[in-house]
């Protein structure tokens, strides 16, 4: 266990060191997250003056619930789209760089427009799973929400890879997440070690951002220091949106790295050839 954690933790080490060569991956997740505020406001300025207006007053209750229930997979459509595209953007661009090239953000777009189609289709997959695990938590007890919630993390975890496997290999979505799970039996540990170190340490790096920012903003306000208060404030929100983008920069990173040399793809530029043979011990 101990001997699997700290191959991992090597491996997302190496991540790291291929974000500092290529500062322009942390691109990708900052665009993602803009097109993601603004498809959130896009849907919610909406729903406020539908509702603002009496909702489904005058409607019959099935309509009602009908147009929530289109709007929301079509909100969760348009959520998992953005994200999965600038992700398999992300991933490609990294793996042109751990190919020893030099990528541009024009190469990795190029590459996610190329899958639009099969993205598209991951992310009607991925809102339907969603929505239908949300709709089955509210309607069920306390021991079935928990079964529920395992169900959900099963989901997260045998579809970790379907973006990697989206943009080197010409298959469907439904083909995509049936390898990805294939490749999480055989790179059990190092998949899930490494996702919950970078989940883990990015996790406590946020919760110390907080605890500092939030002790800075406090002390300004007893001071009775607007200048140093809307500083602080700005800094704190700086950092915690820098933490997010390296962590979602690494998290591509690590999964085109797993992925590659789980498909047996050769050396990966960046990564100890030594620290890649002994973490990724494929299982028979």
């Amino acid at each position: 266990m101990f001997e699997r954690l700290s191959r991992s933790w090597q491996l997302v080490k190496a991540s790291a060191a291929v974000l500092r060569q290529d500062h322009k991956l942390l691109l990708f997740p900052l665009i993602s997250t803009m097109a993601l505020l603004a498809v959130l406001t896009s849907f919610a300025i909406p729903m406020l003056g539908w509702l603002a207006l009496g909702g489904s007053a005058g409607r019959g209750l099935s309509q009602g619930s009908g147009l929530l229930a289109l709007t929301a997979f079509l909100f969760y459509l348009s959520q998992y789209f953005i994200v999965f595209f600038f992700n398999a953007a992300l991933v490609a661009a990294a793996m042109i760089r751990l190919d020893g090239g030099t990528p541009t953000m024009a190469d990795g777009l190029r590459a996610a427009a190329a899958r639009w189609l099969a993205i598209l289709g991951y992310a009607a997959l991925a809102a339907t799973v969603g929505l239908a695990l949300r709709a089955l938590a509210e309607r069920v007890g306390f021991v079935a929400r928990i079964v529920t919630g395992l169900l959900g993390v099963g989901w997260s975890l045998a579809t970790y890879l379907v973006v990697p496997v989206l943009v080197a290999r010409n298959m469907g979505p439904l083909d995509a997440v049936k390898e990805s799970a294939d490749i999480l039996k055989r790179t059990w540990g190092e998949n899930l070690m490494g996702q919950a170190g970078l989940g883990s340490a990015f996790a406590l790096l946020q919760f110390l951002v907080l605890l500092l920012g939030g002790a800075l903003v406090v002390t300004f306000v007893v001071q009775g220091s607007t200048i140093l208060t809307v500083l602080s404030l700005l800094l704190t929100l700086g950092a915690l949106l820098l933490g997010w983008l390296v962590h979602g920069a690494l998290n591509g990173i690590y999964a085109a790295a797993l992925y590659r040399y789980a498909e047996g793809s050769g050396n990966t530029q960046g990564f100890d050839a030594r620290v890649l043979e002994q973490a990724f011990i494929v299982r028979a």
